[in-house]
């Protein structure tokens, strides 16, 4: 059976792939390059490449996990938004919580697969956000549709939905077992903004200590699916 036809325009779209896993973008790579309308560009496993490899190759769609090396996935959306307006962004992420897909979509990305959904839901994604749409796994949407249903309102009780971006950023790298002066680093932020956000994270959490906040992270990370 031929995939997407034969590709009768002949043109074919750019995609740069960022994951901090370099199995899962030579799996990707192979998978999309066997595609006759799409061709890999550029790889990378942090924002900062990630950025430099786009500006060298000016890709049509880039392909971004949410858990990076050293950085962090959301905010490399909206680097995105802001420095490549143009450029459609599909989140591929063992993130599975509606709580990331609706913070990856106001940063900027189009659309967003689940790791365990397999490679042809992602190629269907890359195909989707080419063609201007907005796109969700079956899986994702209907997580997300429950998000607007009366029956959710109960949910505010999810403690993790009162942080900012930067906040659950700084979460997930104090459950990945980061130091302060590390977080700041991938921040590109000083250590004092990392303890101010730590301060905040237990406000918000209503956590007691450094300890209560260690061990509440790597719970949350852990359920999260660490990426």
């Amino acid at each position: 059976m031929s995939d997407r036809g034969d590709n009768p325009s002949g043109k074919v779209r750019k995609v740069v792939l960022v994951d901090d896993h370099p199995i899962v973008r030579e799996g990707l790579a192979q998978v999309i390059g066997q595609k006759p309308d799409l061709a890999v560009c550029g790889e990378a496993d942090n924002a900062a490449d990630a950025l430099k490899v786009i500006e060298a190759t000016r890709p049509d769609v880039a392909v971004v996990d949410l858990a990076l090396k050293d950085s962090s996935g959301l905010e490399l959306i909206k680097d995105i938004a802001i420095r490549f307006p143009k450029l459609s962004v599909i989140v591929l992420s063992m993130r599975g919580d509606s709580l990331y897909v609706e913070r990856a979509l106001r940063a900027g990305a189009r659309g967003y697969v689940t790791k365990e959904e397999g490679t042809a839901k992602v190629i269907e994604g890359i195909r989707k956000v080419l063609e201007g749409e907005i796109y969700l796994s079956d899986k994702m949407a209907g997580k997300v549709l429950k998000t607007v249903f009366p029956g959710r309102r109960g949910s505010v009780g999810l403690p993790t939905e009162r942080l900012s971006d930067r906040e659950l950023a700084v979460l997930e790298m104090i459950g990945k077992g980061k130091s302060t002066r590390e977080i700041a680093e991938s921040l590109h932020v000083s250590v004092k903004t990392v303890e101010t956000y730590r301060e905040r994270i237990k406000d918000k959490l209503k956590l007691a200590d450094a300890g209560e906040l260690l061990k509440y992270a790597i719970t949350w990370d852990r359920s999260q699916g660490s990426a």
